[in-house]
């Protein structure tokens, strides 16, 4: 494994030591960007999939771990800093990268906080090689994109994602869903609860994030539900029973209903622990103290 030192300022980050990493996905070389801040036992943050998706966006939960565990953060392919390269985004893409980037930056079992979409591939990994993971959180667990939780029929969606994906229409139509004003209210709708945190200074900053070469192509393919990694909610729950890895599911108590009977029925689990929390599916950014304070003792257990 390749790995360089980022001495290039970044708009995007934790505060921490930024690396890269180079990963191959089929003939295609991708740089992947994640930062490391503290010391002690290795725990990985996990940002949920948006069209605003960043490492950022862990920064509050970060810096309020760091004195207790080394953190690292990292961005997805073909979100935040990592390359955004115009390939055809699916689950297995993340599920290789996921098991390639555990198994190669750490050499001891992890602990893991996943947000949202990213809840579904942790598990998924957990399943198939659980011997990577010591402990598992998922906040405001989510596994089907925005489109298919609209109801929107997956053949149609996948239309969409292919018109997204055009050079000149799909990137007319991706200005219009990543203007300042949608992203507020997409925000308001179900990511943030306190619309007062949705200042222009912070609209404006993610704003520039969906603004980066070749920023639409993974987004396109997340809204669309083409990252689903499974289609069902039995399918999910099972992914999360006869876990050999403590798993404990953080709830935002305003998240939208389809998502919040989803996340209750992962807590319902046997031996799953939980708390319900204020926010909703951007709970983990939005009140980081918090998640923070609900966690710490679930992760410590492990230390």
């Amino acid at each position: 494994m390749s790995t360089n030192l980022l001495s290039s300022p970044t708009n995007f980050g934790i505060g921490g030591v930024v690396k890269a990493i180079s990963w191959n996905w089929k003939n295609q070389q991708f740089q992947i960007v994640y930062e490391t801040i503290g010391s002690g036992s290795p725990l990985l943050l996990l940002p949920a999939f948006s069209t605003v998706s960043t490492r950022e966006e862990m920064n509050g939960i970060a810096k309020l771990l760091a004195p207790h565990f080394q953190v690292i953060a990292v961005d997805w392919p073909g979100f935040g800093e990592s390359s955004r390269l115009p390939v055809n985004y699916e689950p297995a893409i993340y599920e290789q990268f996921l098991e390639y980037f555990v198994t190669s930056v750490f050499d001891v079992p992890i602990t893991v906080v996943a947000a949202g979409h990213s809840a579904a591939y942790v598990l998924k990994l957990a399943q198939k090689n659980s011997s990577v993971f010591s402990r598992l959180v998922l906040v405001a667990p989510t596994w089907r994109g925005p489109l298919p939780t609209m109801g929107v029929d997956r053949q149609i969606a996948g239309v969409f994602r292919e018109i997204v994906r055009s050079p000149i229409v799909g990137q007319a139509l991706y200005k219009l869903n990543t203007v300042p004003s949608f992203l507020s209210f997409m925000y308001r709708r179900h990511v943030y609860v306190d619309a007062a945190k949705l200042t222009p200074s912070f609209i404006e900053h993610k704003w520039q994030n969906t603004q980066q070469p070749g920023a639409r192509f993974a987004p396109a393919a997340f809204v669309t539900g083409n990252l689903d990694a499974v289609h069902h909610q039995a399918d999910f729950l099972t992914l999360a029973q006869n876990l050999s890895v403590p798993l404990m599911v953080v709830i935002g108590e305003s998240s939208p209903s389809k998502s919040r009977a989803d996340m209750d029925a992962l807590a319902a689990l046997s031996g799953v622990q939980t708390a319900v929390l204020p926010g909703s599916l951007g709970m983990h950014e939005e009140y980081p103290e918090a998640v923070a304070e609900a966690i710490l003792p679930f992760l410590r257990t492990g230390s």
